[in-house]
């Protein structure tokens, strides 16, 4: 399994030079967090300027994890998808309402 792993990582970023940033980043974060931690959270925007990815966390419970890998999440999400990443905000996706 490790090397089909290595060389997704390794050709990630060439084949997906032509989407934007956003598809780019939503390819590589399954990659760069793992199956089950990239099922809990999803790419929710992408800031050029900053070079700031937003996330958006499934629930409070997987948010100390992600935070705790942030910066290794933030390495690897440059490197798989090519783009300049400096920083990961981390945010809890919001809930609907209350059911009546």
């Amino acid at each position: 399994m490790q090397p089909a792993r290595d060389f997704i990582r390794t050709h990630l970023a060439r084949s997906l030079s032509t989407a934007s940033p956003e598809a780019r980043l939503e390819a590589a974060w399954t990659a760069a967090a793992g199956r089950a931690m990239a099922a809990r959270g999803s790419i929710a925007g992408y800031d050029a300027a900053t070079a700031t990815v937003r996330i958006r966390v499934a629930d409070s419970v997987w948010l100390e994890p992600l935070t705790a890998l942030r910066a290794r999440l933030t390495r690897d999400l440059a490197s798989l998808s090519g783009l300049p990443v400096r920083d990961i905000h981390l945010e809890l996706e919001k809930k609907s309402g209350a059911r009546r």
